[in-house]
């Protein structure tokens, strides 16, 4: 069904025709600079001239400038295809992609504690959530709702992260960070059940796997109480034990789903291989994240990579790739420059994560060639992926 008018969809700047446009593309180049930003800020370049707190920035800057730019252009994109009403574009579209770029520019040069990098945003967060409530109060689709609550959620992170950074309270950053990562993870794992294995079967002409009920409970349930307890528990011996054990049954439940995902059949598959391997750390993730909290030789910090340089950075970059081509009309493959992509980002993930509890003495150079890895396989994408999303589609569709 054609929802969308083509005479007025072709006086919009092809960059704002949807959501996944700008935001993924200027979430992904984003993601590339800051990323040059820290390794030089880590090298004791003063390229962050503005900011107080680097480390800070650099957690914020990655999940809520770039990770969640990332999830409204999946979302508000996919909305259009999930209720029949025409997504977001044109200068709506302008304007919340504005205010999500503007404090990205001017953090670094004012600060994470100025008024005006705060205030701006702290805005565009909740007016997403806005843009995506309106078309499932038209059609009453309930069972899409889910997504409102969660960007009022991270809006709310957002606010509690800035709270942290005027008070000085580093350990309440923390925490809203390492929520935000789980939450972030949470939302993988809810979107991965809806779509791998329907990727998988179409790709490889084989049967659709069907999930099994217990387990699909047992995964998102045991994941969603980890994102809770971390946030609201307090930290003592015996909370943390508590949370380990949570940590440890999402880890196994989610080793186990993804068990069942065909992974056999993807090898040949770039588009498909790159999303099971960024799956594959998350239940590696959680399980070290839960050595972490016994103390059994990890720190936090070091866990939450799993889940951040490896399960989101991973997963992103194959969810952008392909759906990039979905809705610009071309055919889901890739080859050449984006397997190279694929391949780095694997590696950035591996070294950030992994190198640092082999070889202790070389977490600096693990920090270093990460993000090294990640300017390469992001630069990459951007890249290969700019004429595609800053063009019209090939087909002559709107959209």
């Amino acid at each position: 069904m054609q929802i969308l008018d083509k005479n007025k969809e072709n006086k919009i700047w092809p960059l704002f025709r949807l959501g996944f446009r700008v935001f993924f593309l200027g979430g992904a180049l984003f993601s590339a600079f800051a990323m040059l930003l820290w390794i030089l800020s880590l090298s004791g370049y003063s390229v962050l001239s503005g900011v107080s707190n680097p480390i800070w920035w650099h957690a914020h800057e990655m999940l809520f400038g770039f990770a969640l730019a990332i999830v409204a252009g999946f979302v508000t994109t996919a909305m259009q295809n999930w209720t029949g009403v025409p997504g977001i574009k044109s200068w709506p579209l302008a304007i919340v992609s504005g205010l999500w770029l503007l404090p990205r520019l001017l953090m670094p040069l004012r600060g994470e504690l100025n008024g005006l990098v705060i205030l701006l945003d702290l805005l565009w967060l909740p007016i997403v959530a806005g843009m995506l409530a309106r078309p499932i109060l038209k059609t009453k689709q309930w069972r899409n709702l889910f997504f409102v609550p969660l960007f009022v959620f991270f809006s709310l992170l957002n606010a509690l992260s800035y709270y942290g950074a005027v008070s000085g309270n580093w350990l309440l950053s923390e925490r809203v960070f390492i929520t935000t990562v789980l939450a972030l993870t949470a939302l993988i794992t809810v979107m991965g059940g809806r779509v791998f294995p329907f990727f998988t079967a179409r790709a490889t002409q084989s049967p659709k796997i069907e999930p099994l009920v217990w387990l699909e409970k047992l995964s998102l349930v045991s994941i969603w109480l980890v994102v809770f307890a971390w946030l609201l528990l307090p930290r003592s011996s015996g909370a943390n034990t508590l949370l380990a054990l949570l940590f440890i049954v999402a880890g196994v439940a989610h080793l186990i789903r993804l068990s069942r995902w065909n992974y056999q059949l993807v090898s040949s598959v770039p588009l498909l291989w790159i999303l099971y391997i960024g799956y594959l750390f998350i239940p590696l993730g959680l399980l070290v994240m839960a050595a972490a909290l016994l103390k059994w030789g990890v720190t936090i910090s070091l866990a939450s990579h799993w889940l951040t340089a490896g399960a989101l950075g991973a997963v992103v970059l194959g969810m952008i790739a392909r759906v990039s081509l979905g809705h610009s009309g071309r055919v889901l493959e890739i080859r050449g420059l984006m397997v190279v992509a694929f391949v780095f980002m694997i590696l950035a993930g591996v070294l950030r994560g992994l190198l640092p509890m082999i070889v202790p003495s070389m977490t600096m150079q693990a920090y270093h060639s990460s993000a090294a890895c990640w300017i390469i396989a992001y630069g990459l994408f951007c890249w290969v992926y700019w004429p595609i999303l800053s063009k019209p589609r090939i087909d002559g569709h709107p959209g």
